[in-house]
């Protein structure tokens, strides 16, 4: 019983198939001639469809009622639209029933799918369907015909309503005439009917082209590197290598990175293969030089930038065949891209491929577009190679501070003694958040030069003059460094009295409180305990907090 029951299931699945196939075919029959290979295909997929179904049943039979078709008692079609409606396009002329029988030949199913094509609202003639098919007298598609029914309740009284229509509306003969001409008028101007598609049949439309497209494009290339196994030695290798690389090309202006990525793939399988010549390796290697090259890359960058959706996996995979000849038009396009994710997709190929060649990464630090430069700095850092240091450098008097504060930051994470004379001279540039940089650099570093550079910038004495927020961050910095040198600086400052500058005063010992909390150390507990109830507010508070952080952990 269950077995059956599944049989069932799987044959009401298959008749809704076989709908939703007709239902393509009616519009895409009406899109296209004859002699178009989507129109061609349609009809092998339609014939396929119902030899599967009749070659283990005799028959296909629908029951067709106003708003939905039957399988078997089964509804396998429904809907309420008034517009492409299969269920009420058969209904209305008077079809109650169709049968497809066993050895249904092609060309009668053709001929079918070509009556339900016909747009019956704008072609000049007034057969309906039940006329064609009656026409057409086919051997192997039956059908049943309510003749009482051929039109809705509606539609029966269409002549009477109109005309009851036409006596309120019209109050004379003038009117009347001036109706009729006008009428006469919106016909003329109707022009060629133009069927109307929605969202979803124009996305089948371009799936279904492109699935075309790249098979036809798979099996070329499948052909091509064969030929270059069946006859090595002797094939001219560059007209192949020309249609590899037309067929990259050509990929790449449609999107279809998948191909790309098979194409380059089989490229290195057969220069691995040793029984390849080193004349057809040499042409296949080139491959890898042509797809880094500005052609390709500014496919590349449309494609990413014009909002489709791709696989970002594929084209990182595409990525590793990069040569070096790619980083200078990445570096171009990544200046033009207009979205992030754009911009992020290069990078990361960039960063990848940076690490064959950090000079001519570097050579995009000379770009006069700041943002270009600073991302080029993001992409040295991630790439972390200390020979980046000697370019950085030279870029650390940028004029831009969003570029100065990259740089900043990726000497930091660099290191090393060559870095730190610059970073000194940052510590008093102009700008506070050049400075702050700088500061938040020194404490990534954190080595004992570091560490004293920043104590010696506390101790002097124009540090009481900075804004608190800059005076926070030395201190945060240097309670990274958990020894008792920096502990004892810290409770020296809390410790400090003057008569003079009592507010500027009062923000460093609450700075100093707050990097004790930092710290971890619990002997500063007795500290801080002094002023927990202190009379400035700044103090008192930074005081409880460290002491919770203490405390608490």
């Amino acid at each position: 019983m269950v077995i059956l029951c599944m049989e069932i299931a799987e044959e009401i699945k298959e008749a809704r198939d076989i709908l939703q196939v007709i239902l393509k075919a009616k519009k895409l029959l009406r899109m296209y001639p004859p002699n178009n290979p989507i129109y061609t295909k349609t009809l092998e997929e339609s014939f396929l469809k119902f030899k599967q179904f009749l070659d283990y049943k005799d028959n296909f039979t629908i029951n067709i009622r106003q708003n939905s078709i039957l399988y078997d008692d089964e509804p396998i079609y429904s809907s309420n639209e008034k517009e492409d409606n299969l269920a009420l396009f058969f209904f209305k002329d008077g079809l109650r029933q169709l049968t497809f029988k066993k050895g249904l030949p092609s060309d009668e199913l053709e001929e079918f799918l070509k009556i339900l094509a016909y747009d019956f609202e704008h072609e000049a003639f007034d057969e309906d369907i039940v006329t064609l098919l009656w026409e057409k007298d086919f051997q192997y598609i039956q059908y049943i015909v309510d003749e009482a029914f051929l039109i809705d309740e509606e539609e029966e009284n269409y002549e009477v309503v109109a005309e009851k229509k036409v006596k309120e509306q019209v109050t004379d003969v003038n009117d009347l005439v001036r109706a009729y001409f006008e009428g006469f008028q919106e016909e003329e101007h109707k022009g060629i009917a133009i069927v109307p598609l929605t969202d979803k049949d124009l996305k089948m439309l371009v799936e279904e082209i492109e699935r075309d497209s790249s098979e036809k494009i798979g099996k070329l290339i499948s052909i091509l590197f064969e030929i270059i196994y069946q006859t090595v030695g002797k094939t001219d290798i560059e007209d192949i290598f020309a249609f590899l690389r037309d067929s990259v090309k050509y990929c790449a202006e449609h999107g279809d990175l998948a191909m790309i990525l098979e194409i380059l793939s089989k490229a290195e399988q057969t220069i691995k293969d040793p029984v390849i010549g080193e004349r057809e390796k040499k042409y296949l290697t080139m491959l890898n030089q042509y797809i880094g090259s500005d052609e390709i890359i500014s496919l590349f960058a449309e494609l990413f930038d014009s909002g489709v959706d791709i696989d970002e996996g594929l084209f990182n995979n595409i990525a590793l065949y990069f040569d070096k000849n790619a980083i200078e038009p990445l570096i171009k396009y990544l200046g033009e891209l207009k979205t992030i994710r754009a911009r992020k997709i290069i990078i990361d190929s960039l960063v990848s491929l940076g690490k064959k060649d950090i000079h001519s990464i570097a050579k995009g630090l000379n770009d006069e577009r700041w943002y270009v430069v600073r991302n080029i700095i993001y992409i040295l850092r991630k790439i972390a190679d200390k020979r980046a240091i000697e370019y950085l450098l030279k870029t650390i008097r940028h004029p831009d501070v969003r570029v100065k504060k990259e740089v900043i930051k990726t000497l930091g994470e660099l290191g090393g003694r060559e870095v730190i004379q610059s970073l000194r001279e940052c510590l008093d540039d102009p700008d506070m958040q050049v400075r702050i940089a700088a500061v938040k650099a020194f404490g990534n570093i954190a080595t004992e030069p570091a560490k004293k550079i920043l104590l010696d910038k506390i101790s002097e004495k124009s540090f009481k003059d900075k804004q608190f927020e800059e005076k926070k961050d030395f201190f945060e910095t240097i309670s990274r460094w958990k020894d008792e040198d920096v502990f004892n600086f810290l409770v020296k400052i809390m410790q400090t009295r003057s008569f003079f500058n009592r507010g500027k005063l009062f923000e460093s010992k609450a700075c100093a409180a707050y990097a004790l909390g930092l710290t971890g150390n619990k002997d500063a507990i007795i500290v801080l305990e002094k002023f927990k109830d202190s009379g400035n507010k700044l103090l008192r508070d930074y005081s409880n907090i460290a002491l919770r952080k203490l405390i608490n952990g």
